[in-house]
């Protein structure tokens, strides 16, 4: 796969068929994590992958009950604007998100494969995530899709942590858990707002000077 396919589509994918993704599969997806930069070069990560229906009956109520904990909290006012303004185009990609990360949660316990990432010592997240997201860049290059996402972490970091039987005492901390499946709907490149207004050049609001309307990859660029 081209390394620009794999960037540009590899996008949370939430709703998954059931199928267990093989082990060299799995193998290659916690391979190309560990070979990602970090800080120093101290690799100070732990991965815990999880395929084991008891385990996952065990962590999906307390996922639902981190999802809802969102919904009611952080995210209260933006799915009340949105619910207040249906037809906006900002509205309807937060309600698509809102059903689509609603659906992982309603389903969790059938999503084949998630990866618990840990990191000591790692406040800004700038050694553990590039390892994590190399995880979802191998998956991707074998058409699995995966999402990313903190609520067990924010909500139910003890819990979740007694149920993987993280050591507490040594300092491990959670930084996401990433879902994994054989994807129901189709690849594609996700919408977003244009990187010329969210990107500057040498200070703060200057104009990035460089027009970039649409994504500079497609299918039909790969073609």
């Amino acid at each position: 796969m081209d390394v620009y396919e794999a960037l540009y589509t590899t996008r949370a994918m939430r709703r998954v068929k059931p199928d267990p993704i093989p082990a060299d599969v799995q193998a290659k997806i916690v391979d190309a994590a560990i070979r990602a930069p970090s800080g120093g070069n101290t690799q100070n990560w732990r991965f815990i992958l999880v395929d084991d229906p008891e385990l996952k009956a065990k962590l999906g109520p307390l996922y639902r009950e981190a999802a809802a904990e969102l919904w009611a909290g952080p995210y209260a006012e933006r799915r009340a604007r949105a619910q207040a303004a249906p037809d906006d185009p900002a509205s309807v990609a937060m309600m698509r998100m809102s059903r689509s990360a609603q659906h992982l949660a309603d389903n969790f316990e059938t999503v084949p494969l998630y990866l618990f990432a840990f990191t000591r010592n790692d406040r800004s997240g700038g050694s553990i995530f590039p390892a994590v997201w190399s995880a979802q860049l191998a998956a991707r290059a074998e058409g699995v899709g995966s999402c990313l996402t903190t609520i067990l972490g924010s909500f139910r970091n003890a819990q979740t942590s007694e149920v993987l039987g993280v050591p507490a005492e040594k300092g491990w901390e959670q930084a996401c858990c990433v879902s994994f499946g054989y994807p129901t709907g189709k690849w594609g490149v996700a919408a977003r707002r244009p990187a010329n207004e969210v990107a500057y050049r040498n200070a703060w609001g200057t104009d990035l000077g460089i027009a970039i309307p649409e994504p500079l990859w497609s299918p039909q660029t790969d073609e």
